[in-house]
């Protein structure tokens, strides 16, 4: 049984318990580049208290939202042509529909957590709709992405789920997001300086074809990590720093691998990390659009986290804080 699949039966075994209890009062928000599995957020355990805002995709005059049948083959093509792609932050009045469907649902306040701010301007409109939300909106900037921030929003919805009050809901979105390490491989630097979002590997511009990057997503920035010089030992170099990174945890310890167009690819790196950690939870799921529009074509990412429970025995009462990752050597920011 999967992560998810433990937080829907804790949830089913807490309804058995208090079928008279409401829902819970706090609702929470996110955008599609939490990569929260299809159809999480729209089974009965979160529909009414969770919202996820898609994040718009432009391939060329045409615009997509996250999650159309038509932007992944779309994106993929476009992607694989060199055509040019934009994505851009959702409109603050998106946000403000979610805030005002959490409140008609019975929500007395709203946990907003997002894309990192340094990589996208989506925190900033959730903030702006918050300002005129009918009920109290507390906006957390993630500073990461991927299941880096979907882990967070899962866990600050078990958090919710379970009656705790909104301070510690965002609590718990903050301390697992931080707790977050995001490590990915892509064959290529383009997308990356295409979107503007190279950050501190623009020095790599000048040996581009030479080698395979390996970047880290850390304070909120894409910053460079390792120069490998072939794909199959990049993809063996992820694995040996994902294993690292698990090595030096404490506790249970759950990852995401994250791919757009490798999917076999994925299921080798889950394997080689799956070898050496077998007590690690690996959930393997595509990228979302928004974020492979500016990694590209054969991106390999993996999320990692600690298994924090985000409460204990009593209601509301939130578990002891986890430690941050490992830190690795400063890369000169953007």
């Amino acid at each position: 049984m999967d992560w998810l699949e433990r937080l829907a039966s804790r949830a089913k075994g807490r309804q058995r318990e208090t079928a008279a209890v409401p829902g819970p009062s706090v609702g929470v928000v996110t955008d599609s580049a939490a990569a929260l599995p299809r159809g999480w957020a729209d089974a009965a355990k979160v529909a009414r208290f969770v919202r996820v805002v898609p994040m718009p995709v432009m391939i060329g005059d045409q615009i997509y939202g996250e999650g159309s049948e038509e932007l992944i083959p779309s994106l993929a093509m476009a992607l694989a042509q060199g055509h040019e792609v934009r994505t851009s932050r959702p409109a603050p009045g998106r946000f403000e529909a979610a805030y005002a469907e959490l409140a008609a649902a019975g929500c007395s306040s709203v946990v907003s957590v997002h894309l990192s701010g340094q990589l996208s301007g989506t925190v900033d409109s959730a903030r702006l709709a918050a300002r005129s939300a009918a009920v109290p909106v507390e906006v957390i900037d993630s500073a990461t992405a991927a299941m880096g921030l979907g882990f967070a929003v899962a866990a600050a919805a078990e958090s919710a789920r379970a009656g705790c009050p909104p301070e510690a809901v965002a609590a718990c979105a903050r301390a697992v997001s931080a707790d977050s390490n995001i490590l990915f491989y892509v064959p290529s630097l383009d997308q990356l300086r295409r979107g503007g979002r190279i950050g501190a590997a623009a020095g790599w511009l000048g040996t581009l074809f030479a080698v395979k990057p390996i970047l880290v997503v850390r304070d909120g920035k894409v910053l460079p990590l390792e120069r490998v010089r072939t794909a199959p030992k990049a993809l063996a170099r992820l694995a040996e720093l994902v294993q690292q990174d698990i090595a030096a945890r404490t506790g249970k310890v759950r990852a995401a691998v994250h791919h757009f167009g490798n999917a076999s690819e994925a299921e080798r790196l889950a394997g080689l990390i799956g070898a050496a950690s077998p007590e690690v939870e690996i959930l393997i799921c595509p990228l979302p659009a928004v974020l492979a529009a500016h990694v590209g074509l054969g991106v390999l990412a993996v999320a990692v986290v600690g298994d924090r429970a985000p409460i204990s025995g009593e209601r509301g009462a939130l578990a002891a804080p986890v430690s941050a990752p490992p830190e690795s050597p400063e890369s000169p920011s953007s």
